[in-house]
């Protein structure tokens, strides 16, 4: 008998520990993996929908929830382009930018509840993030995935145009760096489509976008200090550091304070009054997706 969706999605749940994606797991817990509940946060799903699909009533699910899923139930590329053919849909092509958040980085993700870190893609899509990033920069989960592009945010309205408060940046290499990713993400990208669209729009509506990449700008990321005005605590200073994963074209995005100082009261008391326990809780998903 061929397997279906529903069927696939509930032996990949029951094989995650929660250990993995930041949960505890208790003596007494009931059940070995995630639960259906787990995964539908992970996911940005509601707790019917994903019950209605594990039982074969939901049977036409979009690709980003497709895409959803496969980040929170950390599969490997090739069980995600597995699920997307059980679902009817084509797996992401050769040639186009990657949503997928390798297993590692996420496990990695689920123990560094400390820090504010965000996970960004090859053209600057923030796919996942730290509830300590959520607790500092603002809840992303209500943003579409075009408003969750860096690059967009800050040639449309500056560093503050991905958060929901202002972030002052110390320095000004971070245009000239997001140009030059762009340059070569449209290279090693050829094929997609929105990356495409992207580098069109930024030519049309923005002139700093078109003068840094007619000058051929070329620079590396490199270790930044920001400040972020919260409207809780006021400012909190941050080194800003860019990891990258190699082979997957993934980013890393990760915010520290030096111990003892008053940047990291302030951030350790966001964390408190927001519920993030420390290594105690999974990043969240990209927010409630829409489903049939």
């Amino acid at each position: 008998m061929d397997e279906t969706l529903g069927a696939a999605l509930r032996r990949w749940r029951d094989r995650l520990s929660p250990v993995d994606v930041g949960r505890t797991s208790r003596p007494g817990r009931r059940a070995s993996g995630l639960r259906r509940e787990e995964l539908a946060e992970l996911a940005g799903l509601s707790v019917d929908y994903v019950v209605r699909l594990e039982q074969g009533r939901a049977t036409n699910p979009s690709a980003q929830v497709v895409a959803s899923l496969a980040r929170a139930l950390q599969l490997q590329p090739l069980e995600r382009d597995y699920a997307y053919r059980l679902a009817g849909l084509l797996p992401p092509q050769e040639g186009t930018i990657s949503t997928h958040v390798p297993a590692g980085v996420q496990r990695m993700l689920a123990r560094l509840g400390e820090f504010p870190v965000g996970v960004f893609s090859a053209d600057w899509t923030l796919l996942t993030w730290t509830p300590a990033w959520a607790a500092l920069m603002g809840d992303p989960s209500a943003r579409t995935p075009a408003e969750r592009n860096l690059v967009r945010a800050v040639f449309a309205a500056g560093p503050t145009g991905l958060t929901a408060w202002p972030v002052i940046q110390d320095g000004d290499a971070l245009n000239t760096a997001l140009v030059a990713d762009l340059r070569t993400a449209l290279l090693n990208y050829p094929d997609d489509r929105a990356l495409t669209d992207l580098v069109a729009e930024l030519h049309s509506n923005s002139a700093e976008f078109t003068r840094l990449w007619d000058e051929g700008a070329v620079g590396p990321h490199v270790s930044a200090r920001k400040t972020v005005v919260h409207p809780q605590v006021g400012e909190v200073t941050c080194d800003c550091d860019v990891l990258t994963v190699p082979g997957s074209d993934i980013r890393l995005v990760v915010y520290t304070v030096a111990a003892g100082s008053a940047d990291a009261e302030k951030l350790e008391f966001l964390r408190v009054t927001s519920g993030v326990r420390i290594g105690g809780s999974p990043p969240p998903g990209p927010g409630l997706l829409s489903a049939p």
